[in-house]
């Protein structure tokens, strides 16, 4: 088959798709109308999340038989319609879970502990020890919404700390040694801290507002390592000034670009992110709960394997 690679990924995708008789053409600088003006001609298409694969570009794609996304998520391809065309999608969340589960373990830890604001008043000369007094994880209670491969992984890293984990999820029998299954609303009353580990649809933007926080009968902290567009970020920072929210670890951000790598700013999100980026109750990271040097090998390594797979004989 014809692949063209949309992303600069670890080069065992092109080494080993080669060796499987694959041909493999490296275009990451393209715009997207330029990519469809010649799409035509390849089988199969290797992307991040460069540009949007819509419509458009699926009807240009006349000979395409499968598109890989190296990440977790599809949310960046028109699922229906490519599903409509009998084009294979594959993605590959096996190959970021383990690097999530920890960034996320990483991020409330730092919260509990106050590492952010201890580090900044060391920096700056100051010995704080007591407004710096930390809270121990043992015998929380922490529920997670989304309990696929990210959720699961993240369960399996709290298993030596003595806490209860609680998971929600829109599929009925997933839970599993490491996290009780509940319903919504019984998470909603007993979670002390919450992490999302959904795929970015139409039910989970915008999922976690205000009122959806004031439903949680504990104040709560807050871990996103999923999509930006599940936290309404003005009812955040309400819910935090509020002490709704003692504090988020947020890695991801509503206001990404659908690339995730640059921000869009408004005035009003510059105000909705200064406040973020100020707060002692805050920790940021750029979305790269994902993005270890162990990921990018296993990411490709996975779309390697679903190809050989799918396309065996």
């Amino acid at each position: 088959m014809n692949i063209i690679h949309l992303d600069a990924n670890h080069p065992l995708l092109v080494d080993q798709l080669e060796s499987l008789g694959h041909n493999n053409f490296i275009d990451t600088e393209s715009s997207k109308d330029e990519v469809e003006k010649k799409i035509s001609i390849y089988d199969g298409v290797i992307i991040r999340s460069r540009f949007p694969i819509d419509k458009t570009f699926i009807d240009k794609a006349k000979n395409l038989k499968f598109i890989g996304r190296v990440g977790a998520g599809l949310e960046t391809i028109d699922i229906d319609y490519a599903k409509k065309k009998g084009i294979q999608l594959i993605s590959a969340p096996e190959g970021n879970r383990n690097a999530v589960g920890e960034h996320t373990l990483g991020l409330l830890l730092g919260l509990l502990n106050k590492i952010r604001a201890a580090d900044i008043s060391v920096r700056n000369g100051k010995w704080l020890r007591e407004s710096n007094r930390g809270i121990e994880l043992e015998g929380k209670t922490i529920g997670l919404i989304g309990y696929g491969n990210m959720g699961k992984s993240f369960a399996q890293k709290l298993k030596g700390f003595d806490v209860e984990v609680l998971c929600y999820d829109v599929k009925n029998n997933v839970g599993d040694e490491n996290a009780k299954q509940v319903t919504l609303n019984e998470l909603k009353n007993s979670a002390e801290i919450l992490s999302l580990h959904t795929p970015q649809t139409t039910d989970t933007t915008g999922m976690v507002n205000y009122s959806f926080i004031s439903d949680f009968k504990n104040p709560f902290w807050l871990l996103n390592t999923a999509r930006g567009n599940c936290v309404v970020i003005k009812d955040l920072i309400k819910a935090l000034k509020d002490n709704k929210i003692l504090g988020a670890g947020l890695d991801v951000l509503e206001f990404e670009n659908s690339s995730f790598e640059s921000l869009f700013l408004t005035k009003n999100t510059c105000n909705e992110m200064d406040y973020l980026i100020k707060s002692n109750k805050v920790l940021l990271t750029p979305h790269v709960a994902g993005w270890t040097n162990e990921s990018e090998m296993k990411l490709a390594q996975v779309i390697v394997e679903k190809i050989k797979e799918i396309y065996k004989n």
